[in-house]
């Protein structure tokens, strides 16, 4: 059986077909369409036309090229910078109308799940007890659990564009207050989480997103051209020290440092600062930085449940939709999707 996955995110649309041979999904083909969805919305402002217009034709050029390697239509769905803003249906209907694919938005609770996921399978069970960390654009995910699905996540308003746009404005570099206001921000509202993360008591931690990825580059982890099965750690200390490092330079030469890629550098600082209160507040000093999140956690979820569990997601977003026509934008759609999902 051969599937795919559309990931639409702040930055980029990104396209994975795989083989689901002996229930592990196996990378056949990897695409990437550059959006920068982030830079031309403000956090829970509309999507322009103009960027609408590229993510259609993104979306269409990915469900052409899973079909040319043989996928049927791809599992898609949008982040938070889809999810948030206020004209998502009509960006949602848009898609769906001009590409035949019926993208979707997930709860910021269900995508800590399927993240949690990819992530447990690549560790293993001999993890055991598991946290999980993952910085999106507009969001931060915190999970643990003893299973196969995690026993509690938070999807909080915590995301590295959405903070650096919040907090540092057109600073560049960005002035020490503003630094210690974005940290503040973070401990008050990462407190609840991080107290549970710290009750519970991992065995092991793992943190996913390409905004880890990088920091664990810049932080001494291998180059990923040297494959996904180098382990990578990412310590609280190490990155500390890279705050400051970051903070000293404007985005254009933090775009220079090793692992820092031009797209993220602007937002790279607020990255650090978020992940390493994350690792403080929670009690995390080292952290395995690993390569499945979200896109595998849909792979597999496809894989072991079969397709009903994705008909359900889509018939969910229809329903919203339809109730956003009736009584407006906002409802309960967390709660509905999550339930679809167990």
């Amino acid at each position: 059986m051969r599937i795919s996955v559309v990931d639409v995110g702040s930055k980029t649309v990104r396209l994975v077909v795989a083989d689901a041979e002996g229930g592990i999904p196996l990378p056949v083909h990897t695409a990437k369409w550059r959006l920068r969805l982030s830079e031309q919305v403000r956090p829970g402002g509309p999507i322009p036309g103009e960027a609408v217009e590229r993510l259609v034709e993104a979306v269409a050029a990915a469900s052409r090229t899973a079909s040319r390697w043989g996928a049927s239509g791809p599992l898609a769905f949008a982040t938070a910078v889809v999810r948030s803003a206020p004209n998502r249906q009509e960006v949602l209907r848009a898609v769906r109308a001009r590409t035949g694919v019926a993208l979707c938005t997930l709860p910021g609770e269900v995508e800590g799940e399927l993240t949690f996921l990819g992530a447990r399978r690549w560790m293993g069970w001999r993890s055991g007890p598991l946290a999980l960390l993952d910085i999106g654009g507009g969001s931060l995910e915190v999970a643990f659990g003893r299973g196969r699905l995690p026993d509690f996540v938070a999807s909080l308003p915590l995301g590295a564009n959405r903070l650096t746009h919040e907090f540092f404005g057109e600073q560049d570099p960005p002035a020490p207050e503003a630094i210690r206001a974005l940290r503040r921000r973070v401990r008050h509202q990462l407190r609840d989480a991080a107290a549970r993360i710290r009750w519970e008591g991992p065995r092991t931690a793992v943190a996913t997103s390409r905004t880890f990825q990088q920091l664990g580059r810049l932080c001494g982890a291998a180059p990923g051209r040297q494959g996904p099965f180098v382990e990578r750690e990412l310590h609280c200390g190490d990155l500390r020290t890279a705050i400051d490092r970051l903070a000293a330079l404007p985005a254009a030469e933090r775009a220079r440092l090793p692992g820092i890629s031009a797209p993220r550098a602007a937002q790279s600082l607020a990255g650090a600062v978020i992940g390493h209160t994350a690792m403080k507040l929670t009690g995390l000093d080292t952290v395995t930085v690993c390569p499945w999140a979200i896109r595998e956690g849909v792979l597999l979820r496809h894989i072991e449940d079969g397709p009903s569990w994705w008909a359900e997601i889509i018939r969910q977003n229809e329903q919203d939709e339809q109730n956003e026509e009736s009584v407006g934008p906002g409802g309960p759609v967390p709660l509905r999707i999550a339930a679809a999902l167990h």
